[in-house]
């Protein structure tokens, strides 16, 4: 009697799945997530007052719209904003060429810039830094959705970085100029770009981004000049109101402990800045190490700019702002030190994506004031 046979299992290929901890997030992805925070962000602002009205009352937003306004008419009567104009001047533009009055040009621009920051960020170093980067920050997602000058410094810084891996220098050296215009520490950019170039002998190219820099600076304070007499006006506000007088830049930790030491802010506020010095700190320690080091041949203007960013922090001789404002200060090298910490990144969607919808609660309910929205919960405000 014949044995009956019976034919082996044929392998079937398994389709190969990526990891949800470690597979990088496409831009789609990343994008999709910066639009979902910005939604819970509106959404939790809208739930608790006018949004128009948190707009106005929000950071330097009165300040921006009233330099806009001024330069859309070019009436400089009684002005007395200290802010740099460089976010106003996009603020006037847009509404010029739109007919939108500045409050909504002041929304546009941020978001906008918000949005272009985050896309460069990811052609620059890749999903998971750019995906971080939008969540991560309380001030930037409120810089983002209520107005600032901080999306589009770090917009413009972004786009320079890029542009000068492309080999487009003079289009890098315009771009960090501009940025410098916006947000004055956007010079570490230029300077950055500047070193490089003379460190690989290209004089003719160092030359022209030098000529673009003061071309674009020159041009920046004639009206300072014209008008207010004195091209260096918004450094001298700037001297007497934030650096009482003296330097911008004091020991290391000086002004930030004197801060400190007389904090009358909230210690939700306090533990949430330190957490912040922590982390930054932590990540320049590491970017002086061995493992950072090939980053910063390859790409040596960013490196420079994100040495010579962080050591200004650490140094900024503003008893008032070093501290309180570091969170905002810290928003441009925060993909540097994600770069440097990427050992110790937790490259999970599901942590990215739980940041991505408490993050921007949180934020609006800074921005709103924790107090106003636990009296919320207990009745009307």
């Amino acid at each position: 009697m014949q044995e009956l046979q019976i034919p082996h299992p044929v392998a079937v290929p398994v389709p190969h799945l990526p990891d949800i901890r470690s597979a990088s997030p496409s831009l789609r992805e990343v994008i999709l997530l910066a639009l979902l925070s910005s939604l819970l962000f509106a959404a939790t602002i809208l739930s608790v007052r006018n949004y128009s009205v948190v707009v106005d009352d929000f950071g330097d937003s009165s300040a921006y719209v009233l330099a806009a306004s001024a330069i859309h008419h070019w009436d400089f009567g009684g002005f007395r904003v200290k802010q740099f104009w460089g976010y106003p001047y996009a603020m006037a533009l847009f509404s010029l060429l739109s007919g939108a009055p500045e409050r909504y040009s002041l929304l546009v621009v941020s978001f906008v810039s918000s949005f272009a920051s985050i896309w460069v960020a990811y052609r620059l170093w890749g999903g998971w830094v750019a995906a971080f980067f939008a969540v991560l920050n309380f001030d930037w997602m409120q810089r983002s959705f209520l107005g600032g000058a901080e999306p589009l410094a770090t917009a413009l810084i972004f786009g320079a970085f890029l542009a000068f891996r492309r080999n487009r220098y003079l289009l890098a050296a315009l771009l960090a100029s501009l940025s410098t215009v916006v947000r004055p520490l956007g010079i570490f950019g230029l300077v950055g770009i500047g070193l490089v170039l003379l460190y690989r002998r290209e004089y003719k190219k160092f030359a022209l981004a030098v000529s673009i820099g003061a071309l674009v600076g020159t041009l920046y304070i004639l009206p300072f000049w014209i008008y207010f007499h004195d091209p260096l006006y918004q450094v001298h506000r700037y001297q007497t109101s934030d650096w009482q007088s003296g330097s911008a830049v004091g020991i290391p930790f000086a002004a930030i402990g004197h801060s400190f030491a007389h904090n009358q802010e909230p210690w939700t506020n306090v533990l949430l800045t330190l957490g912040w010095m922590i982390f930054v700190v932590l990540g320049a320690a590491i970017m002086a190490k061995k493992d950072f080091r090939e980053y910063a041949r390859q790409h040596g203007a960013e490196a420079g700019f994100a040495f010579l960013y962080i050591g200004f922090l650490l140094t900024y001789n503003s008893s008032q702002w070093s501290q309180a404002d570091f969170v905002r200060f810290a928003i441009p090298v925060v993909p540097f030190v994600l770069v440097s910490l990427a050992k110790w990144r937790p490259d999970d969607r599901r942590v990215l994506w739980a940041l991505g919808c408490v993050t921007p609660i949180l934020a609006a309910a800074s921005a709103l004031g924790i107090r106003n929205v636990i009296h919320l919960l207990h009745g009307p405000l």
